[in-house]
């Protein structure tokens, strides 16, 4: 902070003292509001000024000052409530000589105030509040900064949000937008009959995804606990207590590094239906997204990052190894050649251990030649079942999962598959999972003795499906990083 930046600091705890001479308080809290900045603009409508003047319509709207003109003896400034931003202008013969004195010595722009007074439109045609009364409801004792240059200075807009939301109108536009995608995603879910649920967030028993969690300490009963990587294993426990139809949007904690894509605390939605299969979820997520696109945008045609993607049904359906063949150019019949992948990763540069399976390599070489380049949205399928240790078996070629994920713009949305109701299988594909663990994995699942005894007492076949929201969002509001619609995004400490 420089020696400027700590005056101008010091000049506005001066002048939060000069009220406090006065008699007042730079923080009080003594005034309802009647009327937000929208009300008053509906209020007025397109009557003219004569008919403004005639009907006297008088509000009372609080907001924060974010900019100010001084004329002597009268004062315009702009105020921003939530709903959007409005003009007021303050005369000294109307809220009299010592409340004006006070106001031109006290207030700067970043003060929150409270006016009352009735409409009208100046000369230049702006809707205006006529202050017959005004009150200074918090002094701000940190300037604003007079410019918030967002992609010069992003980490500062990610640390400081607060100041971003309040310079910035796109910035709440991106949350708003997110608020409306949450809402309109649980109605469609609820007007179909599912259950919205709350599952544990800190676990006995990390399980449910291939990532590496965080763990913490709970003294009272002595135990280790993690906060959970997904909720998948508690929601597949409610399947089997007969709950057939249910869904949670929560976050999930995942150890892993930060990126334009990732964040080690996000938002998922997952849903699980019984009697369905993945195919008849791959239905209802183009019916979930295209018509989410036309309730946000009137059309199923988004553009995104210069991109135009169209959600309009039916997507591509593209299987792991089709896609590898189309843009790797590699040939389709020899990706179950356990060899010809094991130096196809080689000749790519991606590590290769030893006891690496054929199905682990075919993803590894998916991901890196194909799946950035899928623009979509296109549906991948035929997951190897090694990849997918909590996936159903198909049953025509035991080898493959009936799973798929779904790709926009090189990016993974959602997972989903037809679930393991096997007990048994899951016991072994758990045990699988624990050797790949004491191997070094970090990711592979644990053991979860409770989750299989859940099993053992009959979950219905069914399907399940995971939806990452925050870059659900990103494709909704055209935002490049992860990070632009994460209120609070994780930084490193300053300094």
């Amino acid at each position: 902070m420089t020696e400027d930046w700590n005056e101008l600091i010091r000049e506005r705890i001066r002048k939060a003292d000069e009220i406090r001479r006065n008699g007042g308080t730079p923080y009080p809290n003594d005034r309802k509001v009647g009327w937000t900045t929208e009300m008053a603009r509906r209020a007025a409508g397109d009557k003219s000024p004569e008919e403004l003047s005639r009907e006297e319509i008088r509000v009372d709207i609080a907001g924060r000052i974010v900019a100010s003109r001084n004329f002597g003896k009268a004062a315009f400034v702009v105020l921003a409530d939530r709903t959007g931003r409005l003009q007021a202008y303050i005369r000294k013969d109307k809220v009299g000589d010592r409340e004006y004195d006070l106001f031109l010595k006290t207030t700067d722009v970043g003060d929150i105030v409270w006016v009352e007074g009735p409409l009208f439109i100046t000369r230049t045609g702006e809707l205006t509040v006529q202050a017959d009364r005004y009150r200074l409801l918090t002094k701000a004792i940190r300037p604003l900064p007079e410019k918030w240059h967002g992609l010069v200075d992003v980490e500062t807009r990610y640390r400081q949000r607060y100041v971003d939301l309040i310079v910035n109108e796109k910035v709440k536009e991106v949350f708003r937008r997110r608020a409306r995608i949450i809402a309109w995603i649980r109605s469609f879910l609820t007007e179909r009959d599912f259950l919205e649920v709350e599952t544990p967030m800190m676990q006995p028993v990390a399980g449910g995804a291939a990532a590496k969690p965080f763990v913490t300490r709970h003294n009272a009963l002595g135990m280790d606990l993690f906060l959970r990587i997904a909720p998948e294993l508690y929601l597949k426990r409610l399947l089997v207590g007969g709950f057939e139809r249910v869904f949670e949007i929560n976050r999930n904690f995942r150890n892993e590094g930060i990126s334009t894509q990732h964040n080690p605390e996000f938002t998922m939605l997952e849903f699980y239906q019984a009697y369905a299969t993945h195919e008849d979820l791959m239905k209802l997520t183009e019916e979930m997204l295209s018509g989410l696109a036309l309730t946000l945008f009137g059309t199923t045609v988004v553009t995104v990052q210069g991109e135009t993607i169209d959600f309009a049904p039916p997507w591509e359906r593209i299987t792991v190894a089709g896609a590898v063949a189309r843009y790797g150019g590699v040939p389709e019949e020899r990706l179950s050649d356990p060899e010809f992948l094991r130096k196809t990763a080689e000749g790519l540069g991606l590590p290769v251990k030893g006891d690496a399976a054929p199905g682990r390599l075919l993803v590894d070489i998916f991901e890196e030649v194909a799946e950035r380049r899928i623009e979509g949205p296109a549906f991948v399928t035929e997951y190897p079942v090694e990849v997918s240790p909590l996936s159903r078996r198909n049953d025509a070629r035991p080898g493959i999962a009936d799973r798929f994920e779904l790709i926009v713009l090189g990016r993974e949305i959602a997972n989903a598959f037809s679930e393991l109701n096997d007990p048994l299988d899951q016991r072994r594909r758990f045990e699988e999972q624990l050797r790949l663990r004491e191997r070094g994995d970090e990711e592979a699942h644990y053991m979860d003795e409770d989750f299989l005894r859940a099993l053992e007492h009959g979950m219905p076949p069914a399907a399940g499906e995971g939806i990452g929201i925050d870059r659900l969002v990103m494709l909704f509001t055209d935002s490049p990083s992860i990070r632009d619609v994460i209120l609070f995004p994780q930084l490193r400490k300053e300094g």
